[in-house]
């Protein structure tokens, strides 16, 4: 978080981070998407390998080095943190257990735990991104799941 201020005739309360253009925007969208296709990749295989089919996944796509570099940051932290993650969740995510869920709401779910975790993008804007992203690869139904669960995870989690 950013310091505050030192002239209160400028501004009251804490510097809010500046606006992302919108090409950072599309950068930061479209790692989602790559990160959630490596993910899912990883989850139908073998999720121990997860860092190796992401870099096959982001080698075959031929991705920009911006979106790899923001997509390869997310995939990191799921690998690094994956047990805490999943513990997190399934802590939120009453009577369903991670693998009962189905692939894409497992992945996404985790995905953006993962960003939450790295504080890099406001919790709201985080949990906006991944319930669209549950509803263009999922259901409305899937993306109404997703949002309850990163809602109460983030409150959990003290991002909200």
């Amino acid at each position: 978080m950013s310091a505050p201020l030192h002239d209160d005739t400028l501004w009251q309360g804490e510097a809010k981070p500046a606006r992302l253009t919108r090409a950072e925007q599309r950068i930061r969208r479209r790692a989602r998407v790559r990160a959630l296709q490596a993910l899912y990749a990883a989850d139908q295989l073998d999720l121990t390998l997860l860092r190796r089919t992401a870099t096959m996944v982001f080698d075959d796509l031929a991705i920009e080095p911006e979106v790899r570099e923001r997509a390869s940051r997310l995939i990191a932290t799921v690998a690094d943190r994956h047990a805490d993650l999943d513990a997190a969740l399934m802590a939120v995510t009453e009577n369903w257990r991670l693998e009962r869920l189905g692939a894409i709401e497992r992945c996404i779910l985790r995905l953006a735990a993962a960003e939450l975790q790295r504080a890099e993008t406001p919790p709201r804007t985080v949990i906006q991104e991944f319930v669209l992203l549950a509803e263009r690869f999922g259901s409305p139904r899937a993306a109404g799941f997703v949002n309850g669960v990163l809602d109460a995870y983030a409150r959990r989690s003290g991002k909200l």
